[in-house]
């Protein structure tokens, strides 16, 4: 943190009244002596270490003592889940994903009304407070992280007078970050030189590697139809499933272009890949969570700090309607930014016998001055999900420039508010619909099946789960998460 005028830029910005609060929420702490929270986490350092740094902080106020568990990412639902239908109190607190919430809600204890009250709790931007931290009319978890994904470009790249210069002679117009798909892949094919070492950019593309939401961001841009709310995954009037549409196809399609200008073995990179691969300067852009732009600006981490740009997502002048089965043509861009993930979330299963303890951790873990620290650190997998975290520019001086700073916060922040912001799937049975869409995805991206053949076999796959899970059900959940009103 730069010394005196960023310090009273950060007290005039209102950071001075979140270090005061939090310092009366320790003096206040209640004693917890005694007490052990079991802690469950996806293997760190993303999110681990924020609970981490977290919990030394509590274990002091309180003299409690957390102990926190770490998994590999694709086994958090089964163990969670296993754990709470069994009513076993293995976890007082658990971090999960938002979509898994339809899974969980009936082995979760409801947030206690105090906590709603708190004089923070209109802080948290309304898209993560009001749409995605409940379910079923009750508040069932706290959201720890926000996630979207956004664009991460090379601004010493894009800045130069020579690579502007060549790359108008050969594509007929200025380099800057991406409004359309299109753009996106000129611009990436323009930057791949393999001789250099350099290449266009990098995505997911492994199975496990969470892949599926960087393929969903592709294709929010070509399905959620502003005029047709909740089509982008299934027919919000039957529960038909739209993935293999010619919108979705298009995406597929531009997905695995992606390859095409992505560093050999990126068949093999999942999201923490990505990140190390633009922080070492090998790719000219990205789009990720924003742990791309944290990492990517920190010296100790990054070969490029200094030189990370943030922009929105590409959008589409050209959306698939379901409704008439054709693609609806725009005068202007549609941007669709996709809330992938949206965000880690925190939650105390009603097994628990702490749960006192357990929400007042949680509280501790998500108060402004503890996010916003975690929001700031590289690796900690916590981007910005509270306004004030946006507002307190100048708390992000620590990690960025200036300009650095204002975009990636106006990134964040702008995607957020967009018009057509695209929300990820939540309805029962999530991570059974994504386990089948990997598997076939994978098939699609080695070349061993054809994109169409990739999502009929998808589509025919959700079918038979949504007639499992029940249709009448699933459609209902599907509507809720999608902000529709139930079906008359």
């Amino acid at each position: 943190m730069h010394t005196g005028k960023a310090l009273g830029a950060l007290v005039g910005g209102g950071l001075f009244a979140v270090l005061m609060s939090s310092a009366a929420i320790a003096q206040d702490a209640p004693d917890f002596d005694g007490v052990t929270l079991n802690v469950g986490s996806m293997t760190g350092p993303f999110i681990a270490s924020a609970h981490k740094a977290a919990a030394e902080s509590w274990e002091e106020a309180t003299g409690g003592t957390i102990n926190i568990i770490e998994f590999p990412f694709g086994e958090l639902p089964t163990k969670y889940l296993t754990a709470m239908v069994q009513n076993d109190a293995s976890f007082d607190v658990i971090s999960f994903a938002p979509a898994w919430l339809p899974d969980f809600s009936p082995y979760l204890s409801e947030m206690p009304a105090t906590l709603r009250e708190d004089e923070h709790w209109e802080d948290i931007h309304h898209v993560y407070r009001d749409r995605l931290m409940q379910w079923d009319g009750k508040f069932l978890s706290q959201t720890m992280d926000g996630d979207l994904h956004a664009l991460t470009y090379r601004l010493d790249l894009f800045n130069d007078p020579d690579e502007q210069a060549a790359f108008k002679e050969k594509y007929g117009y200025d380099l800057a970050p991406p409004e359309t798909w299109e753009q996106y892949y000129e611009i990436a094919e323009f930057f791949t030189r393999p001789e250099d070492e350099l290449w266009g950019t990098a995505e997911a593309f492994v199975r496990g590697g969470q892949q599926f939401w960087f393929f969903f961001t592709h294709a929010a841009s070509y399905t959620n139809h502003p005029d047709n709310p909740g089509s982008m995954f299934f027919d919000p009037e039957t529960m038909e499933p739209q993935i293999n549409n010619a919108g979705w196809l298009k995406a597929l399609e531009d997905y695995k272009k992606s390859l095409d200008y992505s560093p050999p073995g990126a068949l093999n990179f999942n999201s923490g890949d990505i990140r190390t691969t633009f922080a070492g300067g090998r790719i000219a852009m990205n789009f990720d969570w924003g742990d791309t732009g944290t990492i990517g600006a920190d010296p100790e981490q990054s070969q490029v700090a200094g030189n990370v740009g943030s922009n929105i997502i590409p959008g589409s002048r050209e959306i698939w309607n379901y409704r008439t089965n054709q693609w609806d043509t725009f005068e202007d861009v549609i941007y669709s930014p996709f809330m992938a993930y949206g965000g880690w979330q925190t939650a105390v299963p009603s097994a628990s016998e702490a749960q006192d303890a357990a929400w007042h951790y949680i509280q501790w873990l998500t108060n402004p001055e503890n996010s916003l620290q975690a929001a700031l650190t590289g690796g900690s997998g916590v981007n910005p999900y509270r306004l004030s975290h946006f507002e307190n520019v100048d708390a992000w001086s620590d990690i960025f420039s200036a300009e650095e700073a204002r975009q990636y916060l106006a990134t964040q922040q702008g995607s957020l508010d967009a018009e057509n912001v695209a929300l990820d799937m939540r309805i029962p049975g999530y991570f059974n619909y994504t386990e089948v869409l990997e598997i076939e995805l994978s098939k699609a991206l080695a070349g061993d099946v054809e994109p169409q053949e990739a999502l009929d076999a998808i589509a025919a796959e959700w079918e038979a789960l949504t007639e499992e899970f029940g249709r009448d059900e699933q459609l209902a959940a599907y509507r809720a998460s999608m902000g529709l009103p139930a079906l008359q």
